[in-house]
C-alpha cells in the first residue's frame, strides 16, 4: 500500500515540476510576461495538484506525503528568494519587477498555504479545497481580468478594480464548485453538490470583500484562513 503512494507522489512531483518549469521556460523566454506567468502559476497549479490527491491511497501517511511535493517547492522559492539558488528563469515566472526578494512574499506565503490545508483537511473535507480553489481561481485571475477589463476603482481600495472583485467572486465560486463537484463524483464528500453551493457561495463573497482590502502581498494569508474559518461554520 505504501508503494501506491511512492508511486502517486513521483507522478505528483512530476506533474507540478512540469508545469512550473513550462511557465518559467515561457516567462525567461519572453513569450508571456513576469506578471502574466505569475498569475498562471498561481491559477493552474492549486487545481493540478488537488487532482493529484486522487492519486493517493487510503492510508493515514497519504496526506503527509502528498504534502512533499508543495513543501519541496516552497522551499526551493524560499531559497531562490533569499539567493542561495541562482534560478533566473523563476524569478523572472514569480517576480512582478525581476526582484528575487519578492519572491519571499506572495509566492512562499502561498506555498505554505497548500503545505497547511493538505495536512489539516486533505480529502475529509472540502474546507481545505475550496480555500485553495478560491485562493487560485478567485484571487489568481482577479489580477488579470482587474487589469484588463476598464472599470471603477473601488473606494476603499484604489489600486483594485470592480471588475477584479467580480472576477474573484465568481472565478473562486466556480473552480470550488467544480472541484467539489469531482470529488463528490468520487466518493469522497457526501450527498448532491446542490447542498454545497450556498456555502462555497457565501464563502466567495465574504473572501472577495477581503481580497478587495487596500494590503499588499497578504492575499495568500489572508484568503486562506477566512475561507477555512467560515468553511469550518458552514460544511
Amino acid at each position: 500500500m505504501l508503494s501506491n503512494n511512492i508511486l502517486a507522489l513521483a507522478v505528483t512531483l512530476v506533474i507540478a515540476l512540469g508545469w512550473l518549469r513550462l511557465m518559467d521556460f515561457f516567462a525567461h523566454r519572453g513569450w508571456i510576461s513576469s506578471m502574466i506567468s505569475r498569475k498562471i502559476i498561481h491559477i493552474g497549479t492549486g487545481p493540478i495538484f488537488v487532482l493529484c490527491w486522487l492519486l493517493f491511497n487510503g492510508q493515514p501517511i497519504a496526506p503527509f506525503m502528498a504534502a512533499i511535493v508543495p513543501l519541496g517547492i516552497t522551499l526551493q522559492f524560499a531559497l531562490v528568494g533569499a539567493g542561495v539558488i541562482k534560478d533566473p528563469a523563476a524569478v523572472d515566472a514569480m517576480s512582478r519587477t525581476g526582484d528575487r526578494r519578492e519572491i519571499l512574499r506572495g509566492p512562499l506565503f502561498y506555498g505554505i498555504a497548500f503545505v497547511v490545508l493538505t495536512i489539516l483537511f486533505w480529502r475529509e473535507s472540502p474546507v481545505g479545497m475550496v480555500a485553495l480553489m478560491i485562493l487560485c481561481g478567485g484571487d489568481g485571475l482577479a489580477d488579470i481580468l482587474g487589469k484588463k477589463i476598464s472599470s471603477p476603482k473601488l473606494p476603499w481600495s484604489p489600486r483594485k478594480s470592480l471588475a477584479g472583485s467580480i472576477t474573484m467572486l465568481f472565478g473562486g465560486f466556480l473552480l470550488a464548485v467544480f472541484m467539489v463537484w469531482i470529488y463528490i463524483w468520487q466518493g469522497y464528500f457526501p450527498g448532491a453538490l446542490l447542498q454545497y453551493l450556498v456555502p462555497i457561495g457565501l464563502i466567495a463573497l465574504l473572501t472577495t470583500l477581503v481580497e478587495s482590502l487596500p494590503f499588499q502581498d497578504i492575499d495568500n494569508i489572508t484568503i486562506p484562513v477566512v475561507s477555512v474559518f467560515l468553511g469550518m461554520l458552514l460544511f
